[in-house]
């Protein structure tokens, strides 16, 4: 027998070393045609992990959806891994990941299905659009979409349609792809400059004004956080600036609290009011970069604070401090300031378990200060006009004012700016208009889905921090939104706990599991009251994040305040 057929007879095992196997790459391998498209759509951006967002919606926006290939291919010029990639764009509502292109359909109608929306009949027109465009048209479901004084609400690409018919619809599909004029704000640069603007940002990079100043000027005026948490500016303030730097600074202007609509509305009027908050507060704690995570839901509102951003970069107001606007993708989870930190960073928003926090390990594990967009909008004008000028006026023993989104069976919903402590009677009577005609108050929220829900006959308590939690309920982000005796209040119930349920973000069992037995258990006819009871309790006690810990609110304000409606 000759040499070869010896070698080929011969055994060795793998792995000793005597033969060396052929390479091969493992896993999925991109496909050229993919890596050409991402790398000539991300030029010569950074590709840092913070990026992965970012750079999902640079392919989404160019090609409609996002391919497993063009997946594949990102995660190779991002050196990611291909699972790191694929959670991420699975996890947010508003990425759609197919398998190739040719899933993609050619539009892609959304109806909102919030509360107000479906009080005002988005069901009814989701159903009316499936029959008209289901064969042709992808007609599904959208999370709140911040314009609930115009519901109901329907997003086609980044044009939405309000108080949106079929006739509506069908003349926004006509017009689709003309170019529409950018919008503008209602305060220019040179108006807000005019009337005194970036003075008090001038006097603190001047040293004319410090901090110390400043932080005892809020804890004197009582100005506490407005995007729900209600947790005092001057006492954050003083705990970021007790860690060492390097330190960030991260804006939430998420408000996607079903209801919620204020910041949309002070952003698009009055960005420049917002920006010097905002820059006030960064050169309070010396924040090295500025991060405004803003939700998907807000293309206007996007173009208009690129281009405040761009004026204020080049007037050289920000002192080189850089300020990146970075785009959310539908988690309403990113309302919880560690969950938004996650997703600035490029990753899934799940919670993170407190201590430490993020003031003192937050963005990138740095000292972050976290604020709302109209906490910094009326920064300004308290350290100019003074803590006396933010205490004056009130009602029912509150001081100072509120914003309030409205909502619901009003005549006139809409942002008002209220007396601080003003009731929920007073709010529809002298501000939304009064009732619809043919409908008689019911019940509210007072601070959106989260908030819990009251009856008419408990109208007259002050919509402020502190007097509503003893009735199981809080005022929240003040977005109200008011029920009618045409409602069907079970229905209710289901709307927001289906909202919690499809918003959860999963991480622990409590929330995940609890909201949906929860919804199970109230598309009965008869509900198990006790059992709904004691699951809430589970939720409450040991969810890890507001989200699960709020979600039962409403729930148990129907059995607590509506038993007649749940018989």
């Amino acid at each position: 027998m000759g040499k070869s057929a010896s070698f080929q007879l011969s055994s060795k095992a793998p792995g000793l070393g005597k033969r060396k196997a052929k390479h091969y790459a493992k896993g999925r391998q991109p496909k050229a045609d993919a890596v050409a498209d991402v790398k000539a759509l991300l030029r010569n951006q950074l590709t840092g992990r913070d990026q992965l967002i970012e750079h999902l919606h640079l392919l989404q926006d160019h090609f409609g959806a996002l391919t497993h290939d063009h997946l594949v291919a990102l995660a190779q010029e991002m050196k990611l891994g291909l699972a790191e990639v694929y959670e991420v764009a699975t996890f947010y509502h508003n990425f759609n990941v197919v398998g190739n292109l040719t899933d993609v359909p050619e539009m892609t109608i959304k109806v909102c299905d919030s509360l107000t929306c479906e009080l005002t009949g988005s069901k009814a027109l989701r159903s009316e659009l499936h029959q008209i465009y289901g064969d042709k048209i992808k007609v599904t479901h959208g999370a709140c979409m911040g314009r609930c004084d115009k519901a109901p609400v329907v997003r086609l690409k980044n044009q939405y349609v309000e108080t949106a018919t079929t006739t509506k619809i069908k003349d926004a599909l006509a017009e689709e792809g003309t170019p529409q004029d950018p919008p503008q704000p209602t305060v220019s640069y040179s108006d807000y400059c005019t009337s005194g603007g970036f003075n008090v940002l001038k006097d603190l990079q001047a040293s004319a004004l410090t901090a110390e100043e400043i932080i005892e000027q809020l804890k004197t005026s009582g100005h506490r956080g407005l995007g729900g948490a209600g947790f005092p500016h001057g006492a954050k303030l003083e705990s970021v600036l007790s860690v060492p730097g390097p330190r960030y600074m991260a804006v939430n202007a998420d408000e996607s609290e079903p209801g919620t609509f204020k910041d949309r509305h002070y952003m698009n009027t009055n960005p420049y009011q917002f920006l010097e908050g905002m820059l006030i507060g960064a050169e309070i704690v010396k924040a090295e970069a500025i991060y405004i995570f803003l939700r998907d839901e807000y293309p206007d509102t996007a173009r208009i604070l690129s281009k405040a951003i761009e004026t204020v970069q080049g007037e050289g107001l920000n002192k080189e401090c850089p300020i990146f606007l970075r785009r959310g993708a539908g988690a309403y989870i990113c309302g919880e300031e560690s969950a938004m930190l996650e997703s600035l960073e490029g990753k899934r928003a799940l919670p993170r378990h407190k201590p430490p926090f993020p003031a003192h390990v937050g963005l990138f594990g740095r000292p972050t200060l976290i604020n709302n967009v109209e906490t910094l909008y009326w920064l300004p004008e308290i350290i100019a006009k003074g803590e006396n000028w933010y205490q004056q006026g009130g009602r029912h023993g509150s001081n100072g004012f509120r914003t309030f989104s409205l909502s619901g069976h009003v005549n006139k919903p809409g942002v008002y700016l209220t007396p601080a402590g003003i009731t929920a009677q007073e709010l529809i009577d002298e501000f939304g208009g009064g009732m619809k005609d043919g409908h008689s108050f019911k019940g509210y929220l007072p601070g959106g889905a989260s908030g819990g829900i009251l009856p008419a006959s408990m109208a007259d308590i002050p919509l402020d921090f502190g007097k509503l939690e003893h009735h199981g309920c809080f005022v929240g982000s003040a977005a109200v939104i008011v029920l009618s005796d045409k409602d069907d209040l079970k229905s209710v119930g289901r709307n927001l706990m289906r909202f919690f349920e499809d918003e959860s973000c999963g991480q622990c069992t409590p929330c995940r599991a609890g909201t949906e037995k929860a919804l199970a258990l109230m598309q009965q006819e008869n509900w198990d009251q006790d059992l709904l009871i004691e699951l809430s309790d589970c939720m409450r006690d040991a969810s890890i994040c507001g989200l699960g810990q709020a979600a039962p609110n409403g729930l148990l304000s129907l059995i607590k305040f509506f038993p007649e409606d749940l018989a």
